[in-house]
C-alpha cells in the first residue's frame, strides 16, 4: 500500500485581515483600503520577478488572497534590480519612488516574516541585487572580482 499524494494543508501564519493590519501598522497607512492596495500592487509586481519553487513556497506561506495577487502574474522576461522594482511600482501606481519604496518596505517586511529565513534566503539568491533591503534584510553579497 502506497500513500496517496496529498495537498499541502498547512495554514498560513496569519489571515489576510491580520496581514493588512500589520502592513497598515508598518506602513503607517491611514486606512485598511490603502494598506490593501499596497499589498496587492507590491505582491503582483513581486510575482513577475520570482519563479519556481520560491514562488510556490512563498505562495504557501501567504494568506490565500495575497498568494493569488502574487501568483496571478506572468513572469517578466527582464529581471529588475531592487531599485528597478521600486521604479516600476511607482510607474504602475502613479506615485513617487519614495512612496513606492515605503509601500514596498511595509509589505515585504511582513512577507519576510511569513516566509521564514530559509525561503527568504533562497528567494534573495534568485533575485538581482537590491532586494534584501526591500525585505528589511542586510544586503550581504560576496564581492565578484572584475574580469
Amino acid at each position: 500500500m502506497y500513500d496517496q499524494p496529498r495537498a499541502n494543508t498547512a495554514q498560513p501564519a496569519m489571515t489576510f485581515e491580520q496581514m493588512l493590519e500589520r502592513v497598515r501598522y508598518e506602513g503607517v497607512h491611514p486606512t485598511r483600503e490603502r494598506a490593501e492596495g499596497a499589498v496587492r500592487t507590491v505582491l503582483s509586481t513581486l510575482g513577475r520577478q520570482i519563479t519556481g519553487d520560491v514562488c510556490v513556497g512563498l505562495a504557501q506561506a501567504l494568506p490565500v488572497e495575497a498568494a493569488l495577487a502574487m501568483t496571478a502574474q506572468i513572469p517578466a522576461t527582464e529581471h529588475l534590480t531592487g531599485w528597478g522594482f521600486v521604479k516600476d511600482l511607482a510607474t504602475r501606481t502613479n506615485t513617487t519612488p519614495a512612496v513606492a519604496r515605503w509601500d514596498t518596505g511595509a509589505v515585504l517586511a511582513v512577507v519576510a516574516r511569513l516566509a521564514g529565513a530559509d525561503l527568504l534566503a533562497r528567494g534573495l539568491r534568485q533575485l538581482p541585487g537590491g532586494y534584501a533591503l526591500l525585505f528589511d534584510q542586510a544586503e550581504l553579497r560576496q564581492h565578484q572580482p572584475a574580469a
